[in-house]
């Protein structure tokens, strides 16, 4: 499949408790009233999440969004995705983010699947071209990877099994998505690549969520940060204007879109879309732009 326009969308998580469910009720308001061109819904791994998971999606979809359930390698069985994927079809979902997943406490085996290369080649020998297939990529490299270059090679196996585009784990650094596409191109690979998107909300819950993924947070931003100390209206007005920055930067560059992590926050995102006059991506420089799958300057 090729994509044409830029997509700008976001990703919301399942939730269980009464409090919690009412927040991603609101958030999902907030999102839909942004007309994405879809939110995804995380599932844990094993189908820890499976029944929070579908009401979430359930949600997302009665808000007249298209909805995109995420779908998680490890611990799965082939029967298990097998009915998802029927149940999913049969409910109108028409794109999946395939992810490999974390292996979740208590979880005993890999499953049927140990990579989402696995899984995206299982989709498509059970269901064809139907569902458009997102796959994770990381421009700063994958941080469980023996190196960059076997993480590009993982990568490329599962545009090789049949996944469409793919979204990227959040990032600061806009060099590393250029210089990440550039490899890709070379490799033969010749996708959409979407940046994810992190606002950014509590700078401690940021510094600890990016190092135990292995995404560097650069230093001019954690000293501005930390210079802030407890001033929280500080920290939430450099924030947003560091992530329009960077936004506005990967638009010029000719990124195919974006993809925000809300983490179930949709007024973060909201200031985010509507700091950068979206859904209408702002015009590109002439400077340098990712003409489709290469970085050219």
């Amino acid at each position: 499949m090729t994509q044409t326009a830029p997509q700008f969308s976001a990703e919301v998580f399942p939730a269980h408790a009464a409090a919690d469910l009412a927040r991603l009720g609101r958030t999902i308001d907030v999102l839909a009233a942004l007309q994405p061109d879809f939110v995804s819904v995380t599932y844990g791994a094993g189908g820890a999440t499976r029944d929070a998971s579908r009401a979430a999606l359930r949600g997302v979809q009665a808000a007249g969004v298209p909805a995109v359930p995420h779908l998680s390698a490890l611990g799965a069985s082939r029967e298990a995705v097998r009915a998802l994927l029927a149940d999913y079809r049969g409910a109108g979902v028409s794109r999946l983010v395939v992810l490999r997943g974390d292996m979740p406490s208590g979880l005993q085996g890999l499953g049927d699947f140990a990579y989402a290369t696995d899984l995206v080649h299982f989709i498509r020998q059970e269901t064809g071209d139907h569902f458009h297939l997102d796959v994770a990529a990381y421009p700063e490299c994958h941080p469980q990877a023996r190196s960059c270059d076997t993480d590009l090679a993982h990568f490329k196996a599962k545009f090789d099994a049949g996944a469409d585009s793919a979204i990227t784990q959040y990032f600061f650094n806009a060099d590393a998505y250029a210089d990440f596409v550039e490899r890709c191109a070379k490799a033969g690979v010749h996708a959409p690549i979407v940046p994810g998107i992190m606002p950014i909300g509590r700078f401690s819950r940021l510094v600890q969520f990016s190092e135990a993924r292995g995404i560097e947070i650069p230093r001019w931003i954690r000293s501005r940060m930390e210079a802030f100390g407890d001033d929280a209206a500080s920290i939430q007005a450099f924030g947003l204007e560091v992530i329009v920055r960077l936004c506005e930067r990967l638009l010029a560059m000719g990124a195919p879109g974006l993809h925000f992590f809300s983490l179930n926050d949709g007024e973060r995102v909201a200031k985010i879309w509507h700091a950068l006059g979206l859904p209408q991506p702002p015009r590109a420089p002439d400077v340098l732009r990712l003409q489709g799958d290469a970085l050219q300057t």
